[in-house]
């Protein structure tokens, strides 16, 4: 089958019509891809929770053993070439894989730095010798990797980093300075560490824990992730040869940003996955605990509260696998998986930023009703619900703080449009408005949240090129409005992607079809106050006082709602969790 390969292109959404038809959604996923899942739980379940305490006292022993076991069951290696020792599958099975390893937070981090951050830069940017040599034993488990980009002063602003490195007379590199907030640090074998070759060159090296002059700082005191390894990275004159250098000199920012794409998205996977498994606990503690005679969750408030659960989870979910699918379209046929694999991380870092952030935001909102329906027993550590919650608050903060990727969604988008790669700023027209049907009307049970979110869509359009008009260069200064732009771009793919899976579950008369429907129309409804209340923000900020009413006006003249019955929305929502036990939805 041949794909329309327009349809992967970044922010396309935003400007193209889009089929429903071809869309990827985690009812179309394979066998295959549904055994990969089923092997992730059934290791996590056997292997891992068992061991959570021993983790929690910092047992980096048998952190490694789970590491090894993990290797054994193929799980580090969904990215890698047979070649290298992986199991060369396609993304989609590293997206279900993600999710599926989430709930043990602190062996979800473990898993992330050495599968996201070491093993995919080296897959990307690595030579030949540097990948045979690591690969293998990064796959298998047998080594462990650490990512070391962050500083004490160099967090965000990440190409501020003060870490230094000279060259050697033999060619090799001279390493000084000191890494923060290193996962895996503890007991890592490698490290991907990023420094400035004589205080300009921002460049990545591999360095090895056994180089004299390389060392780890001692445990960080965190809120969570207990079970997890954080330090910091000290380099004191470490002599590396001149085969540690990754990539180009200079180029380090291309390590360093494409590995965080890629580690966005599935930061995102890992925050589906645990707001799936806390809707479950949710609804079982819900069921099983009474007050006043009957079960809580026979009360619409507690219903309301399933149902709100229910349907965000819904929406990140379907944005994941949407975008997973779009990443696979690029990779289909590709000769060199790397280089393809690369481009495509570049061409949807906006989509991989959106769910990052809407990921890491659902799963704080769920894990803190999760929580208030477990009552006081929410607060103790005799259930995990406690634990959780302290776990999931660095996922706002990993991957780049949610505050820059809200700069980076709108950012990006203009960017590439006035580098003329994003028509963007071209002339409207029914190609560049937003609208899904160019050639006919929505129809169908969906057809007026259809409509709403091709106006979500436009409101986007418009609200950006009056960013661009109003500030032209100075855009990027002008941080309240491009997070409010963020923020409509959000709510614009996440409507439009739970929309697309709903039509999709429609059309084939799926028997969870009214489930999916309740939750798409669900978020329609909820993205459409927020849509409208950070247009109208965004448009204030931009419009001298004479203007702003007439360009609010415009604005919201381009909005059409969807009103619902948003408590029944929600009842039925929570009736179809009661009835399952655990979140409704995919498998």
């Amino acid at each position: 089958m041949t794909r329309d390969t327009t349809r992967s292109r970044g922010g396309s959404w935003l400007l193209e019509p889009w089929d429903s038809e071809g869309i990827t959604t985690p009812e179309r996923i394979s066998d295959e891809h549904r055994m990969i899942g089923r092997t992730a739980r059934e290791f996590i379940s056997q292997d891992v929770i068992p061991h959570l305490e021993a983790l929690e006292a910092k047992d980096w022993d048998r952190a490694r053993a789970l590491m090894r076991a993990a290797g054994e069951l193929g799980l580090l290696g969904t990215d890698v070439p047979e070649g290298y020792g992986g199991v060369g599958l396609d993304k989609l099975s590293s997206i279900v894989v993600a999710e599926n390893v989430a709930l043990p937070a602190s062996f979800a981090a473990m898993f992330g730095g050495q599968t996201n951050l070491t093993i995919m830069p080296l897959l990307c940017f690595g030579t030949e010798a540097q990948k045979q040599t690591y690969l293998p034993r990064l796959v298998s488990g047998d080594l462990v990797g650490a990512y070391a980009l962050s500083e004490s002063g160099a967090g965000s602003d990440a190409l501020s980093a003060r870490a230094r490195a000279t060259v050697h007379p033999d060619g090799g590199f001279v390493l000084n300075g000191e890494k923060m907030w290193i996962t895996n640090g503890g007991f890592a074998d490698v490290f991907i560490v990023f420094a400035k070759i004589d205080g300009e060159h921002f460049t990545a090296f591999l360095v090895e824990r056994g180089v004299p002059g390389v060392s780890t700082g001692h445990e960080e005191h965190k809120m969570g992730l207990h079970g997890s390894s954080t330090t910091s990275l000290i380099l004191q004159d470490a002599r590396l040869p001149a085969d540690a250098l990754l990539g180009e000199i200079g180029k380090g920012h291309k390590v360093a940003f494409n590995t965080l794409n890629y580690g966005r998205l599935k930061l995102g996977a890992m925050c589906c996955g645990g707001g799936k498994a806390a809707v479950g606990e949710a609804v079982r503690y819900a069921v099983a605990r009474k007050q006043f005679g009957r079960p809580i969750a026979s009360f619409g408030a507690i219903r309301h509260k399933l149902g709100e659960m229910v349907m965000r989870t819904y929406v990140v979910e379907s944005m994941l696998y949407r975008t997973a699918g779009l990443i696979d379209e690029r990779l289909e046929s590709a000769t060199d998986i790397a280089a393809t694999t690369l481009a495509a991380l570049e061409e949807l870092a906006v989509e991989s930023s959106i769910i990052k952030v809407a990921g890491s935001e659902m799963i704080d909102f769920v894990l803190d009703e999760n929580i208030q329906i477990h009552g006081g027993n929410g607060y103790v550590r005799d259930y995990p619900a406690e634990r959780q919650y302290r776990d999931a608050r660095v996922n706002r903060i990993f991957e780049g703080t949610n505050e820059i990727n809200r700069l980076l969604i709108p950012g990006t988008l203009v960017r590439r449009a006035t580098k003329g790669e994003f028509p963007l700023l071209a002339e409207r027209n029914q190609a560049s408005t937003g609208g899904r049907h160019a050639t006919s009307p929505p129809e169908g049970p969906l057809a007026e949240q259809w409509a709403a979110v091709e106006s979500f869509k436009r409101v986007a359009v418009t609200t950006l090129r009056m960013a661009v008009a109003t500030h032209g260069a100075g855009l990027s200064d002008e941080q309240e409005v491009l997070g409010c732009t963020a923020d409509i771009l959000i709510d614009s793919y996440g409507a439009e992607s739970a929309m697309a899976r709903a039509e999709q579950a429609a059309s084939a008369h799926s028997a969870t079809m009214e489930i999916h429907l309740d939750a798409a129309r669900l978020a329609v409804d909820c993205a459409a106050a927020r849509v409208a209340r950070a247009a109208a923000q965004a448009v204030a900020a931009m419009s001298p006082e004479a203007e702003r009413e007439g360009r609010l006006v415009s604005i919201r003249a381009e909005q059409i709602e969807a009103p619902i019955d948003t408590i029944a929305h929600r009842r039925r929502l929570a009736d179809a969790l009661v009835g399952r036990g655990t979140y409704p939805l995919g498998e």
